[in-house]
C-alpha cells in the first residue's frame, strides 16, 4: 500500500478560502519588523497567506486581515510594495 501524502491546507485571509500551501504568495512579518512578500514560503517569521488573486489583497487591506494576521499595524507603503510585487505572481 502507497501512503497517501498529506497537502498542507492555508486560509486566505482576503476572501477566507482554504487552498493548498502551494496555490497561495506567503505575506511574511521578519524579525526585524520587515513585511514581505515568501514567495518560498520557507523563510523565518511570522507569515499569513493570500490567493495569487490582488483582489483577495484589496478584502485584506479592508477588513484589516492582514494587521490581524501579522499582529502589528502595516503602514500603506506596505500595501502599494505588496500589490506591485503580487502583480508579477498574478493568475493569468
Amino acid at each position: 500500500m502507497s501512503a497517501v501524502k498529506k497537502i498542507p491546507m492555508r486560509q486566505c485571509i482576503g476572501c477566507g478560502e482554504m487552498k493548498s500551501k502551494k496555490e497561495m504568495i506567503r505575506v511574511l512579518k521578519t524579525t526585524e519588523g520587515d513585511i514581505v512578500l515568501d514567495a518560498t514560503g520557507r523563510k523565518n517569521g511570522r507569515g499569513a497567506y493570500l490567493c495569487k488573486n490582488p483582489d483577495c489583497l484589496e478584502k485584506a487591506m479592508k477588513s484589516k486581515g492582514l494587521e490581524r494576521s501579522l499582529k502589528t499595524a502595516v503602514p500603506e507603503e506596505v500595501y502599494e510594495n505588496l500589490a506591485k510585487e503580487m502583480g508579477q505572481f498574478a493568475e493569468p
